[in-house]
């Protein structure tokens, strides 16, 4: 092997690996979803409503 063929195959490594990928921020990793929908009639709780109803 001459050295030549080991600085031109030097070199293609360099071009293929020479540099890693832009660093990601964990942040960025993850995605985060409500497991259910906004219901607003669901989240409408009214404490007095509920005495009159069940507490009297």
């Amino acid at each position: 092997m001459s050295h030549e063929e080991t600085a031109t195959e030097a070199a293609r490594r360099s071009e293929r690996f020479g540099a890693l990928p832009e660093r990601i921020r964990p942040e960025d990793m993850v995605e985060t979803t409500p497991a259910v929908r906004h219901d607003p009639d669901r989240d409408a709780y009214d404490s007095d409503d509920f005495a009159v109803r069940y507490g009297l």
